[in-house]
Formats: C-alpha cells, sequence, structure tokens
C-alpha cells in the first residue's frame, strides 16, 4: 500500500488518509474488490490508536482485529482517489472501537463505512527487534532531522 497519503491526525485518536484505488485493488469489474477495502479499513483504521498508546496500554500499532464490520454503499471505479477518515470511539484496557468512513476527495460522495473492534494483546518481543527503513528517519523524541513531532 504505498499510495497511501497521510492527510491529518491528531492525538485525540483521529487519522485521514488519501489512497488511490488501482488495477490492484479492484475486481473484474473495474471497481474496488470488497476484500482490499477490509484489508485498507483494517491497516488504516488501526493507524488512529497510535496517538493514543503509551507503554503497556495499546502499544503503537498492537491488537488484533476482534470483528471489522463494513457497509459498502457505492462501488469505487479504478482509478479513483479516495479519502479515509478514522477516528477512535471508545478505547479501554482490552478493548477498542474504532469508525472508519472512505469517501470522495471532496467528501460529499460516501463509499463504504466500517466499525472496527479491536481487542489489546501483548507486543511479542520479536515484534519490538523487528526494524523496518523509516525507523531511522526519527530521534527517540519523535523529532525528525530536528523538526519537533505533529
Amino acid at each position: 500500500m504505498e499510495n497511501v497519503k497521510l492527510i491529518d491526525a491528531s492525538p485525540k485518536g483521529t487519522v485521514t488518509f488519501e489512497f488511490l484505488i488501482d488495477e490492484r485493488y479492484t475486481n473484474i469489474n473495474g471497481v474496488m474488490h470488497g476484500g482490499a477495502a477490509g484489508v485498507i479499513f483494517d491497516m488504516c483504521t488501526t493507524t488512529a490508536l497510535g496517538p493514543l498508546a503509551r507503554p503497556g496500554f495499546w502499544d503503537f500499532l498492537g491488537g488484533v482485529t476482534r470483528s471489522l464490520n463494513i457497509s459498502y454503499l457505492k462501488a469505487i471505479p479504478i482509478g479513483t482517489t479516495i479519502r479515509l477518515h478514522s477516528e477512535v470511539l471508545q478505547v479501554g484496557r482490552t478493548m477498542a472501537m474504532i469508525r472508519g468512513t472512505m469517501t470522495s476527495q471532496d467528501g460529499k460522495t460516501i463509499f463504504c463505512t466500517c466499525e472496527h473492534h479491536k481487542v489489546s494483546v501483548p507486543t511479542q518481543k520479536a515484534h519490538l527487534l523487528h526494524r523496518v527503513p523509516w525507523d531511522d528517519l526519527w530521534d527517540k523524541d519523535g523529532n525528525v532531522e530536528g523538526k519537533p513531532k505533529l
């Protein structure tokens, strides 16, 4: 999902992305596949929990999906750039609920919505040791090359 673009995020548990629906995410009818919507919602809504995480409480991007309920309202044609807004509605010690909405870029058309329930699970030590290319872009305080974090 290299074409996901972060548009906005808040420390209160909201995040907005833009995403181009290309041929990799479509079915034989030339519209977004329902399973692709599930993967996109699962990954993007989970990031809304990030600002609420702290050591011992919802380790960043931790947890597993308990249920992901998607309501498909309008087909998304190939080549459409969608806007995906996520908001944490409730977060507790072990359970969280996040709402997601995929719309047109101008927000006038709602394509689909989701209700994402997650269960917090302890982060495995091996996962903490895993490195990704962007790990070295930030210092320990979350600053990028001397710039303060959002």
